[in-house]
């Protein structure tokens, strides 16, 4: 299949959903008292009214420290089942803060650079939600779509270097809408309507893709638009053998590029190499990429030199970005295509104005702030060399078998001061349960130099398994 026949598919599934009057439209509601030209004017060039710094200041750091009540605490101790209602208990009012709340470091979250404390961002937020209040509640393509968020689409695009962008309620929501969006492709194009076998768009996922993707691969596969073949983890001979095998005309790879649950990257320049053989459509989730990796914070696309051969890119405004909402960064026929046709995306309601605003403030502040990538890769480097294991990312999963050793390990942390999550089942196979420690660029040289110190009273780094093997697919 020729690289370019892909995009005559969309085009064509774009022709048949306008001849059918399926095609919809988002219609931005103005929400300034400027005209549309002053906002994209004064906002969209360079931020340059948005205040950035030089580094961590004092605020940075509530991105790290985190409090738990004492009944909290206590219960997560025994790892006793809790539904969120203990606060504090009612007869320990009296007491100080300081005896009712542990104090913890965070080293579970996502937020990378610490950008969810930064008051360029929340102070983005506070304003649109005086000016504007939380904005028109209703799905994106009723009146939930403001020049707001297309303000923030246009940097998005930007920066993923595309010609457009869709943003989602969530990451989660961004990959279901692709997954199925892809998936109506062979609906649409179909002679009778349903597709026969050789009609299907053959998937092709990576066994440790997120549940967001394989969801929505498998409500494709419900709908009958798509045939399904997982290659191990990272595996481009397995993945080869299965492209080369496979006789079905549409293909697409799907597969996140960092790895949340592991750390590790997909192989992008090889997946590029593969994609100029076979003519696949390549779809990538850069949740944990997106502003983190590559100069620009354009992710690991960027990083890897290979943004080109990516046809769409998914990613998150929940993490590095320190707000909310997903995207998809995308041509725009593929837009068309998935705004009427993801069905997380129609019938969710859009990301608040204020939030809308939050996200734009958070992709001027993370291209500006260089120094907090060159912070957190400090970071990686340092943990790296003062544990020995042998990291390539901000996030360290430390596989320590069973789960009663993982429960271990983590109780061991918190009762030294540490917020660090065991993981299990069903979120990882049995037997590959782990601690999950995330770094971020709101963390200092003396951070991790106490964790590493409680790490190694708890468990044993030389015989502490990094390196993901292949596990069984989740598909």
């Amino acid at each position: 299949m020729a690289d370019n026949s892909w995009d005559k598919c969309v085009e064509e599934a774009v022709n048949v959903l306008e001849s059918r009057q399926l095609l919809r439209s988002l219609r931005p509601i103005s929400m300034s008292k400027q005209n549309d030209e002053e906002i994209v004017k004064s906002r969209g060039n360079e931020g340059d009214e948005y205040e950035v710094f030089d580094g961590l200041c004092q605020w940075d750091r509530t991105s790290v420290e985190v409090s738990v009540s004492i009944p909290t605490f206590q219960k997560w101790l025994h790892d006793e089942p809790s539904n969120g209602e203990e606060i504090f208990s009612g007869d320990a009012l009296g007491e100080s803060r300081e005896e009712r709340f542990k104090k913890l470091l965070l080293f579970s979250g996502n937020d990378y650079l610490g950008l969810s404390s930064h008051p360029t961002i929340s102070n983005a937020a506070a304003n649109a939600a005086q000016e504007y209040g939380m904005g028109p509640k209703g799905s994106a393509l009723i009146c939930g779509y403001t020049t707001y968020h297309r303000l923030l689409e246009s940097s998005l695009a930007e920066l993923k270097k595309k010609e457009d962008c869709l943003v989602c309620p969530t990451g989660f929501a961004a990959n279901m809408a692709a997954m199925v969006a892809i998936g109506s492709v062979a609906s649409l194009l179909a002679a009778s309507g349903k597709p026969l076998k050789s009609e299907k768009v053959a998937i092709f996922s990576d066994a440790l893709n997120h549940a967001s993707i394989i969801d929505g691969i498998r409500l494709a596969e419900r709908q009958g638009n798509v045939e399904v073949f997982v290659y191990r983890h990272c595996d481009m001979r397995h993945l080869s053998s299965l492209l080369s095998s496979c006789k079905m005309k549409r293909k697409v790879v799907v597969t996140d590029s960092l790895f949340s649950m592991d750390g590790d990257f997909a192989p992008m320049e090889e997946l590029a190499q593969l994609r100029k053989k076979h003519g696949f459509l390549l779809v990538i989730d850069d949740a944990h990429g997106t502003f983190v990796c590559g100069e620009n914070g354009g992710g690991v696309a960027e990083e890897y030199n290979c943004e080109a051969d990516v046809d769409l890119c998914v990613g998150t405004l929940s993490k590095a970005a320190g707000c909310h909402g997903g995207f998809i960064a995308c041509s725009k026929k593929w837009k068309q295509l998935i705004q009427s046709r993801g069905r997380s995306f129609i019938f969710s309601t859009a990301i608040p104005v204020p939030m809308a605003a939050a996200a734009y403030a958070a992709v001027v502040v993370a291209r500006k702030e260089r120094w907090r990538r060159k912070a957190i890769w400090e970071r990686v480097k340092e943990f790296k060399a003062l544990s020995g294991v042998q990291i390539s990312s901000p996030i360290i999963s430390l596989i320590v078998g069973n789960q009663e050793k993982a429960l271990q390990g983590s109780r061991y942390l918190l009762k030294s001061g540490f917020h660090v999550m065991a993981i299990r089942p069903p979120t990882v196979p049995p037997n590959s349960c782990r601690l999950r420690v995330t770094l971020s660029a709101a963390h200092t040289t003396e951070d991790v130099k106490k964790l590493i110190t409680a790490l190694s009273s708890c468990l044993d780094f030389d015989n502490t398994t990094h390196i993901p093997s292949f596990l069984s697919p989740k598909l």
